[in-house]
């Protein structure tokens, strides 16, 4: 009997035994498996990347390209041939008007200068030969006038009819003579505006861009004047940038004109330099290029000290508007779209209204509905976090540019944070 209550006891302290270990080791798993769910729903569970609505400046510009050019360029050319006989400037000297640039042969001009000079003074000669036998002419015809009022027989009709005739002869040799020197003044007046013309000189007061001419050099002006120089007007005191604009931006360009808005600008030459313009001119004259319609337009900018020069490309920004201490949110939440999954059951109707991406074989939107669609793009929606789901926020906007969008509706205050993206042990999104 006291064999088998040991026996029972043994029995009862292994099986005891067995419990406890069970018991740990079920306890065991189960933290186990807690610590695996746990880490499992933290690594599924998206982190949102946020930032805060904040206060500051809010300003929307239009960037481009453009290229350097003087205000106006003139092209300096030769009327007449020869030699080019001397080169009186260069690159970048600073000329006046009516300086002298270069000089052409003056020996053929010179000689058809005496030339004419010659023959006007033989016409004139000529007319006063012609005069002296006019007045003889005259003489005579009065004689023989006299003579046959004093007897008919003296002299006959035939010699009087002689008289008359030979005096308006002389008469018209006179006229004749006169054309003569006319004629031969203005022959003179050519030659001498011919050989004005071998001295190139500036039509005004510039910079020389470009020579292409050098002494000895044949300049032919019989077909085609031929480019000598190329000067650049008013270089010191401001320069034009020819910018292309695209169509869609042509609307805000013209509304940054009348507001007379400052247009900013760099050039690589001086990276740390800023500078500042304003819109001189849109111009009608639209380009073009696979489909993308552009229009130049003219920005003018001061340049006393020359450092604009002529070729330099500018990266340009038109202000259009801009707003100082206004509540604005990031740019990026307004790009960020969540899942379905991650946004609360009531909110979830705002991502079924989301504009959609063009589709292929859908109807084309209508003018009236292109037009309201535009007029909308200021109410839009972004996110912040409930809890674990996110809650929509619709907001009213203002200006908008890449980093931020003025807030002027909408239940967000100063320092809220807004969703901008998420962000998982996968990666972010």
């Amino acid at each position: 009997m006291g064999q088998d209550n040991q026996r029972s006891g043994t029995l009862m302290r292994r099986l005891l035994k067995r419990l406890v270990i069970l018991a740990i080791l079920a306890g065991i798993l189960g933290g186990i498996s807690y610590s695996v769910h746990s880490w499992w729903h933290q690594r599924s569970t998206p982190k949102y990347l946020t930032a805060k609505v904040s206060r500051g400046r809010v300003e929307t510009v239009v960037n481009s390209t453009g290229t350097v050019k003087p205000v106006r360029t003139v092209s300096v050319g030769a009327f007449t041939s020869g030699p080019i006989a001397e080169v009186k400037v260069d690159f970048n000297s600073v000329v006046k008007k009516d300086d002298l640039l270069a000089l052409i042969d003056r020996r053929l001009a010179q000689a058809a200068l005496d030339r004419d000079q010659a023959a006007l003074a033989t016409q004139k000669s000529d007319k006063k030969r012609v005069q002296a036998l006019l007045k003889q002419a005259q003489n005579n015809e009065d004689r023989a006038r006299k003579l046959q009022r004093i007897n008919k027989d003296y002299i006959s009709d035939t010699d009087i009819d002689q008289y008359y005739f030979t005096r308006l002869t002389l008469e018209a040799q006179v006229e004749l003579a006169d054309a003569n020197i006319a004629q031969a003044e203005a022959n003179l007046k050519n030659s001498v505006a011919n050989l004005e013309y071998t001295e190139i000189r500036s039509p005004a007061d510039g910079i020389v861009i470009e020579r292409k001419v050098d002494p000895g050099q044949t300049v032919a002006a019989s077909f085609q004047t031929p480019e000598l120089f190329t000067i650049g007007l008013e270089m010191d005191k401001h320069m034009y940038v020819y910018a292309s604009v695209d169509e869609a931006d042509i609307g805000l360009i013209r509304q940054a004109q009348k507001q007379n808005r400052v247009v900013k600008f760099t050039v690589d030459a001086y990276p740390g330099d800023l500078f500042e313009a304003r819109i001189d001119q849109i111009r009608l004259n639209s380009t073009t290029t696979q489909n993308v319609v552009t229009y130049p337009v003219i920005i003018e900018a001061p340049n006393p000290e020359l450092k604009l020069l002529p070729g330099m490309t500018a990266n340009i920004s038109f202000q259009i508007e801009a707003k100082e201490e206004v509540l604005r949110l990031p740019a990026a939440a307004l790009r960020f779209v969540p899942l379905v999954a991650q946004v609360r059951p009531e909110d979830k109707h705002h991502l079924e209204v989301l504009p959609a991406g063009p589709q292929e074989g859908a109807p084309k939107r209508t003018a009236s509905e292109k037009a309201e669609q535009a007029r909308n793009r200021q109410r839009r929606v972004v996110w912040v976090q409930d809890g674990e789901l996110l809650r929509a926020v619709p907001v009213t906007l203002g200006l908008i540019e890449n980093q931020f969008a003025e807030i002027v509706g909408g239940d967000l205050a100063e320092g809220q944070a807004v969703v901008t993206g998420t962000e998982t042990a996968l990666g972010a999104r």
